[in-house]
């Protein structure tokens, strides 16, 4: 079929719409062309299977065509190679006039025609090596797809033969702890190995860096593939579905990358629960077996009680069979775990085997997104495809993942266990080791005193004088007087000792042996640390904190080595000077107070993604305004304007199916503008409240009400309970509240649902529920209140960001500095009229989920009707927005739009 012909040339699973065939044409010119698209597809299009068919389809095509490149290739320098071999055997009898060409002569045509042939020859025999590996990668697959039955079937009786064997075995050795080592084998895995610095030991390093690509000649080529992320594993899991379910779901490679929590089947491993327990525990028995492997035959057997754990599901073997069955068959991640359950394999190693040889792989935002977690993940991007999903909040993910905090209390709880340490282990530690802690000791030293306090004493009960201060990093650094210190020795020295990690496993050692106090160890051999511990005891008792302050700082101590967060702090201080800021905040005592590193330019870390890779697809629901994008993001990290492509859908529902109507005036003539002035005015909340009286009077199943932050929620709900609104509205539908906790939210869903549903099958006095939530919160995203969960969706206000945040005024600065000027207006005022419209965007989008659906969308604010705002509305929104200077014409046509859809249904 030829390429123009849009007719069957995308497989899909029916007939697509005609936003999804020009959604997966856009898609396939992007690719083709190697630039950076932002798709924007409202939920409920089917823009997950326009993505895998649109790009799969793309991927089989350019496999296709490069085939037959290389085949003809290959076909082509078959013939030259007779005549290439004459010239080799005339150029080797001809040394004489080699010499007189090396002496000035002018070089014989028949030298410059062996170069040319032997050039050939070398691209034929490199296509010939590609071509070989291909045909042997294919066949691998299809016979592992179609043995795969009979494959299982062995195993599963091989398996029901061995299981208690293996149960038995697996008990007797992962019970054994690093409790079961000799004292010495525990000690020494304590101590960082010798370091020596770069600059001192460069032709050493050089020797190295030359091994490392010896390694890297020896990884299996990584094919041409498509790196699909999004933000939740719930998300991904979609979108694998959606994969098995396609066309291709028989015939693609693809692989489900997650965390050692996600993916982790060792049951003493995956019972520790935290994150970073989970991967320092895994990487000790990753360890311990490349230690026993590597061991000398002559070395002597160490006692029963010196015994190595290691891993019982990472055996290099089942490793690679299970890499295999990865390849062959579709799974997600609660799949591959329990496919890994039942193989005794490990999925987190076997996931990261199949990288190379997939075709689509699947990951979170910060697998991708974080330079040293796809190095460690073994992602490789160079000449790849990226697809970004739910990308509306790409550059907040960028600016978070590359920003770090760290409070008094963590700093000092680092200090004194690094101190320790050092005092333990000073006899056995080699002078660079020492002299890079003592840098540390000295950098901890100058966090401390530049919030206020001292090492050696409480953090708790050393008080400090309240107050913000916004620093560049280089201020930053001469204030903390560690401006003498190199960081980048520094950050290298924490990579390559993994000072924390041994830090890290040296602590709980010993706050586990019941000789220790909150933040370090009292030992028997080494009493220069009593008086220190004591000191601990003093910081582990708080006794000049309120109860509910030493809470607080008693979570934040606890969520993660102290050291690995000062070791991010200090990593971002790497930055250059004009793209970060630090923000120092004093609070009532130094435990609480904190200096953090905030990100002002994320393309910097974008830059080196879009350098790499072939296309990138940044796609979303709701992706206006794409100026941020744009020029933040994309033109900042060094992507040409004609390199950007930009594609916008409406929606697959009728226009006659969705009614936004924007709302200048209450019902009482009262002009609704939700400034910060007049909000709390009684006036205005309460013809807040006669607006949504009259809607819940004609809008059948739910209303989700949007306030624009939780403290005006909480000041309204309060006056309408004093005046009576909410018992008038409780009358119509029954009132839920978003909920604090994030855990109780599919409780409120739930609940919230079941009333809707109970109203809508027996009638009764209340005709549905009404949900009070706030933008931006924890039900404004992600949340799918399609058909009559949400029938009509009120945004009360503008949420603009608090101006007064010293981060947002940095930002703003820096933009308004950088950043050009857009129709007369200010980088930093457009961003702000940005992060508002971006929030109302995810607000308004959780209505409409399908075809069939319906929905009303009231934007209760006149300052929505200017041109400029509703601009950044989505376009399948926009064009049916109507705009009422009046209440009655408004309301009548809100109720007119609800009759007709009821009698549309009786029809």
């Amino acid at each position: 079929m030829e390429k123009g012909d849009s007719v069957g040339r995308f497989p899909f699973p029916f007939k697509p719409y005609p936003i999804q065939e020009s959604f997966m044409e856009t898609l396939y010119a992007v690719l083709d062309q190697g630039k950076v698209g932002i798709f924007e597809s409202p939920t409920g299009t089917g823009k997950s299977l326009s993505l895998i068919c649109g790009a799969l389809t793309w991927l089989r095509d350019f496999e296709e065509k490069r085939k037959k490149e290389t085949a003809k290739l290959l076909q082509e320098g078959e013939k030259p190679r007779k005549a290439g071999k004459e010239s080799e055997e005339k150029g080797d009898g001809c040394e004489k006039t080699d010499d007189e060409r090396r002496f000035g002569g002018a070089e014989p045509d028949w030298v410059s025609e062996f170069v040319q042939k032997r050039t050939e020859r070398e691209v034929v025999n490199k296509l010939k090596d590609e071509e070989m590996k291909r045909k042997r990668r294919e066949d691998m697959l299809d016979m592992i797809r179609l043995n795969a039955h009979l494959k299982y079937s062995m195993k599963r009786k091989n398996n029901d033969d061995n299981e208690t064997e293996k149960l038995l075995q697996l008990s007797s050795t992962q019970g054994l702890g690093s409790e079961d080592r000799s004292p010495e084998e525990e000690e020494e895995g304590f101590i960082v190995a010798d370091y020596e610095s770069d600059e001192e030991n460069a032709p050493k390093n050089r020797l190295c860096n030359d091994d490392d690509d010896d390694d890297d000649d020896l990884e299996e080529e990584h094919v041409t593939k498509l790196y699909y992320c999004s933000r939740t594993h719930s998300q991904l899991a979609q979108f694998v579905h959606e994969v098995q379910r396609s066309p291709y779901g028989s015939t693609v490679s693809l692989v489900s990358l997650g965390s050692r929590q996600n993916l982790c089947i060792n049951p003493d491993v995956a019972r520790l629960g935290s994150l970073q327990l989970i991967n320092d525990r895994c990487t000790e028995l990753q360890k311990n077996k490349h230690d026993k492997k590597n061991k000398s035959e002559w070395e002597p057997k160490r006692s029963r009680r010196g015994h190595t754990v290691t891993c019982a599901f990472s055996a290099y073997e089942k490793l690679m069979s299970m890499r295999n069955d990865v390849l062959a068959t579709v799974r997600d991640i609660e799949q591959l775990v329990q496919h890994g359950r039942a193989t005794h394999s490990c999925p987190y190693y076997s996931t990261r085997l199949a990288i190379p040889a997939a075709q689509v792989v699947v990951l979170p935002y910060q697998s991708l997104l974080h330079a040293a977690t796809r190095k460690s993940s073994g992602i490789k991007l160079k000449d790849q495809i990226i697809i970004i999903d739910e990308a509306h909040n790409l550059i907040d993910t960028i600016t978070t993942l590359h920003s770090a905090e760290v409070n008094g209390a963590q700093v000092c709880r680092a200090y004194s266990q690094l101190m320790q340490y050092c005092e333990r282990y000073r006899s056995r530690l080699k002078a660079k080791n020492l002299m890079y802690i003592k840098q540390i000791l000295f950098v901890l030293e100058g966090l401390v005193r530049t919030l206020g306090g001292k090492v050696g004493l409480n953090p708790v009960a050393q008080s400090t004088q309240s107050g913000t201060e916004l620093l560049t990093i280089n201020d930053f650094l001469f204030r903390a007087q560690i401006d003498n210190i190199n960081l980048f020795k520094v950050q290298r020295y924490f990579e390559k000792s993994m000072i924390s990690r041994k830090l890290s496993g040296f602590v709980e050692k010993y706050e586990g042996s019941g000789v220790t106090t909150h933040s370090g160890f009292i030992n028997k051999e080494n009493r220069r640390t009593d008086g220190l511990g004591r000191f601990l005891q003093t910081l582990q008792s708080k006794p000049a904190a309120p109860p509910e302050q030493q809470g607080a700082v008693e979570d934040r101590n606890t969520m993660a080595s102290p050291m690995m967060l000062v070791e991010s702090f200090l990593f971002s201080l790497t930055n250059s000077n004009k793209d970060g800021r630090v923000v120092m905040e004093k609070q009532a005592c130094l435990a609480q107070s904190s200096v953090k590193f905030l990100m002002l330019n994320p393309a910097v870390h974008f830059a080196q993604i879009v350098k790499e890779c072939r296309a990138i697809i940044i796609a979303g629901g709701t992706m206006q305004p794409v100026t941020d994008f744009k020029q933040q993001l994309l033109l900042s990290a060094g992507v040409s304007e004609e390199r950007i492509a930009e594609f916008s859908c409406g929606h697959v529902i009728p226009p006659e199916n969705i009614l936004p109507v924007v709302l200048c005036v209450g019902p009482s003539g009262q002009e609704l503008e939700f400034t910060f002035q007049t909000r709390e005015t009684p006036q205005m909340m309460e013809e807040t409240g006669r607006v949504l009286s009259n809607l819940c009077n004609v809008v059948p199943g739910g209303v989700v009400c949007f306030f624009p932050s939780y403290d005006y929620e909480r000041r309204i709900l309060a006056h309408w309970e004093t005046i009576g609104v909410l018992q008038r509205l409780s009358a119509k539908k029954k009132v839920f509240r978003e909920p604090k906790k994030a855990s109780q939210v599919e409780q409120v869903l739930s609940e919230y649902t079941k009333c809707i549903q109970r109203s809508c099958s027996t009638g009764g006095g209340q005709s549905g529920a009404l949900l009070f939530s706030v933008v931006g919160g924890k039900m404004s995203e992600g949340i799918n209140f399609s058909d009559d969960l949400g029938r009509c969706i009120v945004v009360v206000g503008m949420p603009y960001p608090n101006i007064k945040s010293p981060e947002l005024q940095e930002k703003m600065a820096y933009l308004n500095k950088h950043m050009p000027h857009l129709d007369g207006r200010s980088p930093g005022k457009a961003l702000v009229e940005n992060l508002c419209m971006k929030a109302v965007n995810q607000s308004i989008g959780r209505a409409i989920r399908h075809r069939g659906d319906y929905a009303c969308i009231v934007l209760c604010d006149r300052r929505y009707s200017r041109g400029s705002t509703l601009q950044k509305l989505p376009e399948w929104i926009r064009t049916s927005t109507h705009t009422h200077s009046s209440f009655g014409p408004a309301f009548a046509s809100i109720r007119r739009f609800f009759l007709e859809k009821r009698q549309m249904q009786h029809i």
